[in-house]
C-alpha cells in the first residue's frame, strides 16, 4: 500500500471495520516487539549516513498490521502507553536526524523524505492511542505531531500528504472545546494549524479554501497581538503572491482586499499589544502593508491614492514617521505619473540625504525618473548621482547602470549631444573612475568602456564629432594600462585620431596616432598617418607613407585601393597615381586581388588625364596595359564579351585622343607613340573582331608614320634606319588593310574622312601615299615610289590636288624623283584640264614645273621634249579669254621660249633657233600686255628669215625675264 492510502482516516476506519473485536494479547505481543526493534534500529543508526529506504516501509507495514487490531480494549491502557513511548522514541530519533543533517550540511532530498516518512509513522502511531489515560491533552499532542509532519511535507512540496496531516490534526482538535483551551501554546497551535492548512490549499490552487481558512482563523485570535500579527502576515503573504504573478488588472481588487484585511488586523491588534516590542512589530507590519497598498495603487495607475498613502505613512508618529526607502520611490513615481516633474525631482533629490535607501532602490529610481523626464532630467540625474557618491559607497555596477540609463537611445542628435556631455562629466569624475579601479570589478569596467564607446560611435554616425571624440576620450579612462589591454588602448587612440581628422585638428590627430603606433603598430596606423599627410597637403609625405603601409605585416592590397580613393577625394592626384602604381605591382604575384588589373590601369590613366602635362606618364601606363594584355591574353586581361570589348576600345580610343592632342600641341614624338598603341590594342583581338576596326587601325598606322616624319622635321634630326624600316613595316601593314577596305565602297567612304595631325591635313589615303613615298625614298627604292604613286592615281580617292602635292614633293628636296614628279604632274594637269572650270593658276604652276623638270632631267639631250611642253601650254591658252590664263605665267612662257633660241643661234643651229623663236612669238600673241615684245619679235623673225644664211648670233640679245 502507498503511504498516502494508509495515512488517511478513511483507511483506518476501513481497516477496523472487518473486525470489531479487540485483538488478542498474543497478537499485540508479536507486533510491538517488531516495531520496537525497528525503532531501536532507527535510534542506533548513525545520523551521518542516510537512512535505508526499507526502514520507513517496514515500519509502515508493521503499523498497518497493528492498525487492523484496533480499537484497543479500554482496559489495556498499558498497551496505549507503550505505543506513546514508542512513538516519542521514533519522533525523537527523527529530530536527531534532522538536527545532525542541519549541522553537517543539507541532506539529500531522498534522505530527508525518509525522515519525514518516519515522522508520519510516529504521528500515526500516536493517533492509535489518542484515548490513553494518564497523559494530559493527548489529542493536542497527537495533533501537534501531525502539524509538524505536515509542515515537513509542505517543505518537500508534497502537498497532498501535507494536507492529509493537517486535516488529521484538525479532526483531532475539532473534538475539543476551544473556549476551554487556556494554554497559550495550545491556542497558538490552533491558529498555526489553520494557517498551515490555508498555505497548503493556496499551493494546490484551492484559493477559496485558503481564504475560507484565513477568515475562519479570525475566531482563533484569542485577543493576542501575536495572533493578529501572524494572521495579518498571512494575508500579506497571499497578496504578495498574487502581485508576483504579474496577473492582469482584474487581480488588483483581490490584492487590495487581502491587503486591507491585513491592515484591519494590524489596527485591531495594535490596541491590545502589551509590550513595546509587540507595538513596534505591529506598527512595522502596518506600515509595510500600507506600502504594499501604495504599490498596488501605483501599479494600477491610481497616483493620487499613492500620494495619500505616502503622506499618511510619513505623518504617522510625527517626526518618527515611516521613512522607509521605498516611500520616496513610490512618491516620485506617483508624481511622475501625475506629470508633476518638479515634485518628482524633489523626491529624487531627497534620496541623497536618506542613507537608509539601498543602492538598488535609488538606482532604479534614477532610471525611472530619467526614463519619464528624458533629456530634461539629465542634469538632475547627474546631481543626484554625484550627491550619492559623496554620502555613501556606490558600487561600480550601480554607476554603470546610471550611465547606461543616461546614455539611452539619445532621441536624435541634440539628445545624444546633451546626454553625451553629462555622461562625459560623470565618467570623468575621479570618484567614479576610482569605483572601477580594482580587478574585482573588471567585468563592470569593461561594460563601462563599452557603454562610452557605443555612445561615441552613435555620435560619430550622427556626425557630431566633437561629442564623439569626448566620449572616446572618456572611454580611455576605463582601459587598464597593462600589456593585455594595449591593443584596446591603441584602438581607442586610432578612433580619436579619426575624430580629430574629421575636425581638421591635425596636430591632435597626429599625437593620437603616434601613441597608437607605439602600442600596436599596424596597417591602420600607417593608413591614418597617410590621411593626415593628405589633409596637410603633404603629397611627398603621403607618397612615402604608402611605402610604409606596404611594409606593414598586416598589409593587404585593399589599403592601396582605399588610399587611392582618399587621394582622389583630396584632389591629390599624384598621390593617387602613386598608390595605384604600387597596387599594380601586386598583380604579378598571382594572388587574388580585390579588383581587376584593367580597371586599375584605366583608373590611373583617367586620373592622369585630369592633370596637365602628364602625357608621358599616361603613355607609360598605356604601354603597361598593352604589355600585360599581350602577356595574359585579350580576354584574360580585358574581360570576356561586351565588357572586354568596351574596355579594349576605351584604351584604344584614349590612345587615339592623346595622340591627336599631342599632334595639335606639336609634340609629334609622343603623338607617334600614342597612335602606335591604337593599332597595338586593336591588334590584340581575334581576326573576326579586329576586322570591324580595320579603318581605325589603318588610320592609326598611317598617322603614326606622319607623326614620326613631323617629329623628324621638328627636331631636325634624321630618323635612324631602324625607325625608317619600322615606318615602312607600319605602312605596308596599313596598305594591306587599306586596299582590303577600299574594295568595299561603304568602308572606303569611312576612311575618306579628314584627319588632322599637327599641320598635316587631308585624306587618309593621300597621307598614306605621301608617307610611303617618303619612306621608300629614304631607302632609295625609286621603283616602289613610282608604283605607289601610279596605283594611287588609278584609285577613285585620287584627285588632281593630291597629285599636284605629290608632284611638287617629288620635284623638290634632297630625294628628287623626276619620273614620279613628271607622272604625277602630268596626271594632275590632265585632271585639271578635264574639269568643267579648270583652275588655270594651278595649271600654269604645273606647266612651269613640268618644263623645269624636263629641262633638268633631260637637258639638251631631248630639246623636243621641252619644246612640246611649251606647245602644250600654247594649246591650253588657245581659246581662253584675256586674263583667264595668268598673265605673268604667259609672259614667263613667251620670254623663256624666246630666250631658249639664243644658244642655238650662237651655235649656228638655225632650225632649232627658229623653232624656239616661233614658239615664243606664238605665246606672246596669246598674252595681253606683250604687244611691244610681240612687234619686236616679229621684226626680228622677219629679219632673221631674210638673213638666215648670215651669222646673226651675235646680234641676238637675250631678254631679262621678271
Amino acid at each position: 500500500m502507498r503511504i498516502a492510502e494508509i495515512s488517511t482516516p478513511e483507511h483506518f476506519q476501513a481497516a477496523a471495520a472487518p473486525d470489531s473485536q479487540s485483538p488478542s494479547q498474543n497478537q499485540h505481543n508479536q507486533l510491538l516487539p517488531q516495531i520496537q526493534s525497528k525503532i531501536k534500529q532507527t535510534e542506533s543508526h548513525s545520523p551521518g549516513t542516510p537512512l535505508p529506504d526499507s526502514l520507513p516501509s517496514e515500519l509502515r507495514q508493521l503499523l498497518t498490521n497493528l492498525t487492523q487490531l484496533t480499537p484497543f480494549p479500554a482496559a489495556n491502557n498499558s498497551l496505549k502507553l507503550h505505543l506513546w513511548k514508542l512513538s516519542y522514541r521514533l519522533w525523537n530519533a527523527c529530530v536527531d536526524f534532522s538536527n545532525a543533517a542541519a549541522i553537517r550540511s543539507p541532506s539529500s532530498n531522498r534522505s530527508s523524505q525518509n525522515v519525514t516518512k518516519l515522522r508520519h509513522v510516529a504521528a500515526d502511531m500516536l493517533s492509535l492511542a489518542v484515548d490513553v489515560v494518564g497523559v494530559p491533552s493527548p489529542a493536542i499532542k497527537s495533533a501537534s505531531f501531525y502539524y509538524k509532519t505536515g509542515l515537513a511535507w509542505h517543505d518537500h512540496k508534497i502537498f497532498d500528504l501535507a494536507s492529509t496531516c493537517f486535516e488529521r490534526a484538525t479532526d483531532l482538535l475539532s473534538k475539543l472545546d476551544v473556549s476551554k483551551i487556556l494554554d497559550a501554546g495550545e491556542r497558538k497551535l490552533l491558529l498555526d494549524l489553520n494557517l498551515a492548512r490555508s498555505r497548503t490549499a493556496w499551493e494546490i490552487s484551492d484559493k477559496n479554501l485558503a481564504l475560507t481558512l484565513l477568515n475562519r482563523s479570525k475566531t482563533l485570535l484569542f485577543g493576542s497581538s501575536a495572533h493578529f500579527i501572524a494572521l495579518a502576515n498571512q494575508f500579506l503573504a497571499f497578496a504578495k503572491a498574487v502581485l508576483s504573478r504579474n496577473e492582469n488588472n482584474g487581480s488588483f481588487n483581490d490584492v487590495l482586499k487581502l491587503l486591507n484585511e491585513a491592515l484591519n488586523l494590524c489596527e485591531k491588534g495594535l490596541p491590545i499589544s502589551r509590550t513595546r516590542e509587540e507595538t513596534v512589530e505591529i506598527k512595522e507590519l502596518k506600515s509595510k502593508t500600507m506600502r504594499f497598498i501604495s504599490a498596488v495603487h501605483l501599479q494600477n495607475g491610481e497616483f493620487e491614492s499613492v500620494i495619500k498613502c505616502v503622506k499618511v505613512l510619513r505623518e504617522n508618529g510625527g517626526e518618527k514617521g515611516d521613512h522607509h526607502a521605498s516611500l520616496p520611490v513610490l512618491a516620485m513615481k506617483a508624481w511622475l505619473g501625475l506629470g508633476r516633474y518638479s515634485e518628482a525631482e524633489k523626491e529624487l533629490k531627497g534620496m541623497v540625504v536618506n542613507k537608509g535607501i539601498p543602492e538598488g532602490v535609488w538606482v532604479s529610481a534614477v532610471e525611472t525618473y530619467f526614463h519619464a523626464v528624458g533629456n530634461a532630467g539629465v542634469e538632475t540625474t547627474k546631481g543626484v548621482f554625484l550627491g550619492l557618491l559623496g554620502r555613501c559607497h556606490v558600487s561600480a555596477r550601480a554607476a554603470l547602470r546610471v550611465v547606461h540609463r543616461v546614455v539611452g537611445d539619445g532621441n536624435g542628435i541634440e539628445g545624444l549631444r546633451t546626454r553625451g556631455k553629462v555622461v562625459a562629466e560623470l565618467a570623468s569624475d575621479e570618484r567614479v573612475v576610482a569605483l572601477f579601479a580594482s580587478e574585482a570589478v573588471a567585468k563592470e569596467r569593461t561594460a563601462m568602456h563599452a557603454v562610452l564607446w557605443n555612445c561615441g560611435s552613435g555620435n560619430f554616425r550622427l556626425k557630431d564629432y566633437e561629442t564623439s571624440a569626448e566620449m572616446f576620450e572618456k572611454s580611455m579612462l576605463y582601459i587598464p594600462h597593462d600589456l593585455e589591454n594595449r591593443v584596446i588602448r591603441a584602438k581607442g587612440y586610432r578612433v580619436l585620431c579619426l575624430c580629430y581628422l574629421v575636425l581638421t585638428q591635425l596636430d591632435r590627430a597626429q599625437e593620437y596616432i603616434n601613441e597608437a603606433e607605439k602600442l600596436d603598430p599596424n596597417i591602420i596606423c600607417a593608413f591614418l598617418k597617410f590621411k593626415i599627410c593628405l589633409q596637410k597637403n603633404d603629397h611627398c609625405g603621403a607618397t612615402n607613407q604608402i611605402q610604409k603601409m606596404i611594409s606593414c605585416l598586416d598589409f593587404t592590397p585593399d589599403f592601396l585601393s582605399l588610399a587611392a580613393h582618399e587621394a582622389i577625394a583630396s584632389r591629390a592626384l599624384p598621390v593617387a597615381v602613386a598608390a595605384l602604381s604600387n597596387f599594380l605591382n601586386f598583380y604579378n604575384s598571382g594572388k587574388p586581388m580585390p579588383t581587376t588589373e584593367v580597371v586599375v590601369l584605366r583608373t590611373v590613366v583617367t586620373i592622369l588625364s585630369q592633370d596637365l602635362d602628364k602625357e608621358a606618364e599616361v603613355l607609360k601606363f598605356l604601354k603597361q596595359a598593352h604589355k600585360r594584355a599581350s602577356e595574359l591574353g585579350d580576354e584574360s586581361f580585358f574581360g570576356k564579351g561586351e565588357v572586354g570589348r568596351r574596355e579594349r576600345n576605351w584604351f584604344a580610343v584614349t590612345s587615339w585622343n592623346f595622340g591627336a592632342k599631342c599632334g595639335k600641341e606639336k609634340n609629334y614624338e609622343l603623338c607617334a607613340e600614342f597612335l602606335r598603341l591604337v593599332s597595338g590594342f586593336y591588334s590584340l583581338m581575334g581576326d573576326g573582331q579586329m576586322e570591324e576596326n580595320n579603318v581605325t587601325i589603318c588610320k592609326s598606322l598611317i598617322m603614326t608614320v606622319s607623326a614620326m616624319i613631323a617629329s623628324e622635321n621638328q627636331n631636325t634630326t634624321p630618323l635612324p634606319d631602324a625607325e625608317v624600316k619600322h615606318a615602312v613595316e607600319l605602312l605596308e601593314r596599313a596598305g594591306k588593310l587599306f586596299f582590303h577596305i577600299i574594295l568595299q565602297w561603304d568602308a572606303c567612304m569611312q576612311i575618306l574622312t579628314s584627319l588632322s595631325v599637327g599641320n598635316i591635313e587631308g585624306d587618309t589615303h593621300f597621307i598614306y601615299v605621301l608617307n610611303a613615298y617618303d619612306m621608300h625614298g629614304r631607302l632609295n627604292n625609286l621603283e616602289s615610289q613610282h608604283h605607289i604613286v601610279k596605283n594611287f592615281a588609278g584609285t577613285k580617292t585620287c584627285s588632281p590636288q593630291y597629285l599636284l602635292q605629290i608632284g611638287l614633293n617629288a620635284s623638290q628636296g634632297p630625294r628628287f624623283n623626276a619620273e614620279v614628279a613628271t607622272f604625277a604632274l602630268s596626271e594632275c594637269l590632265s585632271g585639271f584640264l578635264s574639269s568643267p572650270s579648270p583652275n588655270y593658276q594651278d595649271v600654269a604652276l604645273i606647266v612651269r614645273r613640268l618644263i623645269a623638270i624636263a629641262s633638268i632631267h633631260k637637258g639638251n639631250t631631248d630639246d623636243d621634249a621641252v619644246l612640246s611642253m611649251y606647245k602644250q601650254a600654247y594649246r591650253i591658252m588657245v581659246g581662253l579669254k584675256e586674263g583667264e590664263y595668268p598673265t605673268e605665267e604667259g609672259k614667263w612662257l613667251a620670254m623663256t621660249a624666246w630666250n631658249r633660241a639664243a644658244i642655238p643661234v650662237r651655235m649656228g643651229e638655225i632650225n632649232v633657233a627658229k623653232k624656239w623663236m616661233n614658239a615664243g612669238l606664238e605665246l606672246a600673241r596669246k598674252v595681253a600686255g606683250m604687244e611691244t615684245y610681240q612687234a619686236y619679235m616679229e621684226d626680228y623673225v622677219a629679219e632673221f628669215e631674210k638673213k638666215f644664211h648670215t651669222q646673226v648670233a651675235s646680234e641676238i640679245q637675250p631678254q631679262q625675264v621678271q
